[in-house]
């Protein structure tokens, strides 16, 4: 018969310290609070206060510290600075005992939560849940463990939907609150509500006023630059994209389009760009403008018209996309001339000209551009009674959109009508058996029948625009034009305001085109 002799374990299977040696526990605790709150407040101090008490209250056990996170969401542990710490600590041999009020608290993420609760194990560190009064030392808790992260997960997600529902409906009632704490020309009201700063307010005029003459957003940044004009920031260097955000952000004129960006896993909390994903609230007048509706509707229009196509306008320098070749169509850009030396000077020539076939058309130095101005815009200025009298009779037809705005809606009830039919032949299609050749002819002319429907729609809302920024043009260019007297030197806002195009032939021959429609061809 054999003999079998137990030998007892000697060390932690854990820690591999010797079972005989008589060791006090380091032990440690976590606690946190989801908001700042005032009564979370009050909770987070007073989980703090019991658990230094109960550690320190144990004669096996030693005090090492209360981890804790005020305010921050259980659903993730990368921006937990205390839990992260508690964490490194722990894995570096810090600790044996950890101990939470509950699983709730130490994590709403079922794969962090237990993926960090193993880690710890695979260390030697046992976590306590008070609440659930659970041991992870226990074989016998893993499938529980699962099953509260899980709950707690859960739970978490419900919070989450019910706050982003309360969001919702506040904004559907047109309640919004400024998420940052400086906007250029308003300051955040006591209410919470937007007040002009009239100083600032000044900058924002000033660079839609720049942007209608026609500036580009990086040429409205290097003017306010060079005129040392701070930004809402207090830098010195302004840049394209910060003036294409104050151009294209509604609040300026008075409203607020909120639900601009929703937040898809309420895990990461990563805010995405909402492109129609959720309902997103357009309040008007929520605040005082700055700019009124109807310029800042105009500059929009101006900025989608400088996007489209290949000869897109470009407004870099005032000469920019002013000057156009006969030859190609194309615009003239700017080239230094002897950039090392006292002759230096820039001169404007056919962006085409030395590329493929070569264009005929001559170069211009900036003091002969603007000396052609001069004499084309004396001509205008001495018609100017005329040019008045006749925009006033033709402006009504000239720029009259109720004809596309009616095709528009009937345009728009097509692709509802559309839709509806190809979702209910779908449908149909799914709920009964019927011949799939058929189904597919009746579907593909349906969705034929939508997109006809969808690209003349297109087209003629392009039309529209292009109407209406052809007569905000006009407008701003007469309103111009009524107090001007004679010129003989050249002035940048007059030429920004008042020419559409130059259309170069030759040297000696060339077309202004204003922005009012009217045209001058000089023989110099």
């Amino acid at each position: 018969m054999r003999n079998v002799t137990v030998i007892p374990a000697s060390v932690n299977k854990f820690t591999e310290i010797p079972l005989a040696i008589p060791r006090k526990k380091k032990v440690a605790a976590y606690a946190r609070v989801s908001t700042d709150e005032e009564e979370q407040q009050t909770s987070y101090a007073a989980q703090c206060d019991y658990y230094e008490r109960y550690i320190k209250s144990r004669s096996d056990w030693e005090f090492v510290k209360v981890y804790a996170d005020e305010g921050i969401s259980g659903c993730s542990t990368k921006n937990r600075v205390g839990f992260n710490q508690m964490v490194k600590d722990a894995l570096d041999g810090k600790i044996d005992i950890l101990l939470a009020k509950s699983v709730s608290r130490f994590a709403r993420n079922t794969v962090d939560s237990l993926t960090t609760i193993r880690k710890l194990k695979e260390h030697g560190v046992e976590v306590w849940f008070e609440k659930e009064n659970i041991k992870t030392f226990d074989p016998k808790v893993e499938i529980l463990l699962t099953i509260l992260a899980s709950l707690s997960q859960e739970e978490s997600r419900s919070i989450s939907e019910n706050v982003s529902w309360g969001i919702r409906k506040k904004m559907a009632d047109g309640k919004f609150s400024l998420a940052y704490s400086r906007f250029l020309g308003y300051d955040k009201g006591e209410d919470g509500t937007l007040v002009i700063n009239e100083e600032q307010a000044k900058i924002v005029r000033r660079i839609y006023g720049m942007f209608l003459k026609g500036l580009s957003p990086y040429g409205i940044a290097k003017a306010l630059t060079e005129d040392g004009i701070k930004t809402i920031t207090g830098k010195d260097k302004w840049h394209a994209v910060t003036i294409r955000g104050i151009l294209t952000n509604e609040k300026i004129c008075g409203s607020a389009r909120l639900q601009k960006t929703y937040t898809p896993d309420f895990l990461t909390k990563k805010a995405v760009k909402n492109i129609g994903q959720v309902p997103s609230y357009m309040v008007e007048n929520s605040h005082p403008p700055i700019i009124e509706p109807e310029v800042f509707d105009t500059v929009q229009r101006l900025l989608a018209e400088r996007k489209r196509g290949k000869n897109r306008l470009s407004s870099v320098s005032i000469f920019s996309s002013k000057l156009k070749c006969t030859d190609c169509g194309s615009w003239f850009g700017s080239k230094v001339w002897h950039s090392n030396d006292k002759y230096r000077k820039v001169v404007w020539r056919c962006n085409h000209k030395y590329g493929g076939k070569k264009c005929e058309t001559p170069s211009f130095t900036e003091e002969e551009i603007k000396e052609m101005f001069i004499k084309a815009a004396n001509i205008i200025i001495e018609g100017k009674a005329e040019i008045l009298v006749t925009y006033e009779t033709i402006k009504d037809k000239l720029f009259s959109t109720a004809k596309l705005e009616a095709e528009q809606t009937e345009l728009e009830s097509e692709l509802s009508v559309t839709a509806k039919l190809v979702q209910d032949t779908i449908s149909e299609n799914a709920r009964i058996a019927q011949d799939q050749e058929e189904y597919e002819k009746r579907y593909n002319a349906l969705v034929a029948r939508y997109n006809k429907a969808k690209t003349r729609l297109d087209k003629v809302q392009e039309l529209i625009a292009d109407k209406k920024t052809h007569r905000d043009k006009m407008e701003m260019f007469l309103r111009r034009l009524r107090n001007l007297d004679l010129i003989d030197k050249f002035d940048d806002d007059l030429w920004l305001s008042m020419v559409d195009f130059i259309e170069v032939r030759t040297k000696e021959d060339v077309t202004f085109h204003f922005k009012d429609g009217s045209e001058v061809r000089l023989n110099c």
